[in-house]
């Protein structure tokens, strides 16, 4: 019981203390997981779990698109939110339908996402 308690506290300052930068990399961290295990659980037919974790799918994207500044970031930052508003229809799609086509089809470009904004994050780091 203490270890989970110690867990939980390590988690919620790892949270409470990150920077912008490493709060998006949990996020995307947080979108690739969710996907994938809404892709296992709508291919177990369990639909409970299955919604879940779509929601939270959703949920993450909706926060990337809330925080993408496209008045600053230009072309760039609006097409990035169109890949983002896809995907988020997609997460839709798949939780109304509960086909696991939708995420199959969305889940390399979450992935992409991911790998984007941590080379991004790599990249500013050797950059300072």
């Amino acid at each position: 019981m203490q270890s989970s308690n110690a867990y939980n506290i390590y988690k919620n300052n790892s949270v409470n203390f990150a920077s912008k930068e490493q709060l998006l990399l949990m996020l995307v961290d947080g979108a690739v997981k969710f996907a994938k295990l809404s892709q296992q659980y709508l291919e177990e037919k369990n639909v409970p779990k299955a919604h879940e974790n779509l929601i939270r799918t959703q949920d993450i994207f909706i926060e990337l698109m809330a925080t993408l500044d496209t008045e600053q970031g230009g072309a760039w930052t609006k097409k990035l939110f169109s890949v983002y508003e896809y995907i988020h229809y997609k997460l839709i799609q798949a939780n109304l339908t509960k086909d696991v086509t939708h995420i199959n089809e969305i889940l390399p470009l979450i992935d992409d996402i991911r790998d984007m904004w941590y080379e991004a994050y790599n990249l500013s780091k050797i950059n300072k």
